[in-house]
Order: C-alpha cells, then structure tokens, then sequence
C-alpha cells in the first residue's frame, strides 16, 4: 500500500502509537485523542515497544505492566486499542514489523502512524525507513510547543507530562495524582513501581 493509495476516501483511517510507555500518562492519551479529533480517526492502536532500538536504556517496567496499565488506562474507550504484538516478538522492536503485521489484517485501512516529536531527528535512522514511509503517513504529536523544523504534518497540544518525570516523583515520593488515569495511579501504587529512581 503505497502513499498515495492513503487518499483513496472511504478507508476506514487508523494511527498506529508505538512507545514504551512505561508509565502511560495523560499528554499521550490527550494527544491521541486530538489525533482521532484532526484526522477523523477511525481508531488509535497503541503499542508497547519490548526494548526501542534506539532508545539505550531499556524500560523500567516489565511489559507485562506496561500492558496492563495501557490497557486499565483505556478501558471504556472504544476509539482506542491495545495491541501487544511488540512484547510477543524478540526485541528489539522494529516500527515496520508492527505496521506489517496490522495492515495483514486491517488491509482495508489507511495507516497513519503516531510519533513525538523527540524522534525526528532519528526517523531516518529508523529500520526499512524507506518502505516504511511508503507505508503509513507520519503525524508527528508535539507537546513542546517550539517551531516545527519538519514538514510532517503536527498534532500540537503543550502539555508538560513525562514518563521521566513521573518515575522520578514515584521514587522521590512525590504525587503523580493528575499525571496519569487513576487506574494507572494504583497499578504503579500496588506493583510498587519506579521507588528506585531510573537513570
């Protein structure tokens, strides 16, 4: 499925949101939904990475509990879907193994696919780029708010949340209440999650 086959209207338009999530707050589900808002989205499929090829260090949080919280987080949302196939795979985690795999059974569907603004610089870097880009039309979510030094096309909301920083109140016992839906608050509560603070 080539880009231009993207335009074709009536497909049903489906976003594709990988990341570690380790945890899921609200900046990714408030940019999703602005998404499904901008584009007209049929559905978000968020993915949990098992270890990003380009991130060097690895997720705090087993993938067991990131699903569990992406999943707790979007219960009742039926705009929004949980798929685990990156965590069934041996890492790393390759975007155009993920998009292989949901177009095979959503053949019908225009993919989009869902990335923040810190992984543009290395988009290019990024395994079968080329094919990849012929395959899904990137939106790029940016809660920054700086001026956009690409042509993709933007999802800007500046909210300033971040797994980073979220970890880093858990461990120094500061609270995350507001930062993340409260089932995802008492998952970190009850596995006893980020108490070590994360490098």
């Amino acid at each position: 499925m080539g880009v231009e086959h993207l335009s074709v209207r009536g497909l049903k338009k489906i976003a594709i949101y990988g990341g570690t999530f380790d945890p899921v707050h609200h900046a990714h589900l408030i940019l999703a939904r602005e998404a499904i808002e901008t584009l007209d989205l049929d559905k978000v499929i968020l993915v949990p990475a098992a270890i990003s090829p380009l991130k060097k260090a690895a997720p705090v949080a087993s993938g067991e509990v990131r699903l569990a919280m992406l999943r707790a987080a979007i219960k009742g949302e039926p705009e929004f879907e949980v798929d685990e196939c990156e965590l069934l795979r041996p890492p790393p985690s390759y975007t155009i193994d993920t998009v292989e795999e949901i177009r095979r059974r959503e053949c019908d569907a225009a993919l989009y696919c869902l990335i923040g603004e810190d992984n543009i610089e290395q988009l290019p870097r990024w395994h079968r780029f080329t094919e990849l880009e012929k395959m899904v039309r990137f939106i790029v979510l940016d809660r920054s708010g700086k001026q956009p030094t690409h042509s993709y096309q933007l999802i800007h909301r500046r909210i300033d949340i971040s797994a980073t920083d979220i970890r880093r109140r858990v461990a120094q016992n500061e609270s995350i209440h507001y930062l993340v839906p409260e089932s995802v608050e008492e998952i970190i509560q009850r596995k006893k999650l980020y108490r070590e603070q994360s490098k």
